[in-house]
């Protein structure tokens, strides 16, 4: 992949991330965090709605479907590990439900997709 390829592809995963978080927060989510990012891993957006942590991973692609396809254990196995982190950093949450979801960009309107997977335990 090309520098200026890479450069694309950034700048639409943010564009992607700001329209995941728009539909979050119209769906009445409170956003806690933004590409939070650690050692381990990293998670596109954090939120809370209610007694609800939701760690939320964001694909864009042209369609919805191809969306759904790049979700794999990859990103949920960064997402974890990344979650594992926060919850720690931020103890006050110990109490909340906690949930892995996703969002797909890939028409018009986002679409949630809540409780997409859950981690081994």
């Amino acid at each position: 992949m090309t520098i200026q390829a890479r450069q694309t592809a950034h700048r639409l995963g943010h564009v992607a991330e700001l329209r995941a978080v728009w539909r979050l927060r119209l769906a009445g989510y409170s956003v806690l965090a933004r590409r939070y990012k650690t050692k381990l891993g990293e998670i596109d957006i954090v939120v809370r709605r209610g007694g609800i942590l939701a760690f939320v991973e964001v694909k864009a692609r042209a369609d919805f479907a191809t969306a759904a396809d790049a979700l794999g254990s990859r990103q949920f196995g960064r997402v974890a590990r990344a979650a594992s982190l926060y919850l720690a950093r931020h103890p006050h949450y110990a109490a909340h439900s906690v949930r892995f979801d996703a969002v797909l960009v890939g028409g018009l309107w986002p679409r949630h997709l809540p409780d997409v997977w859950r981690p081994p335990e």
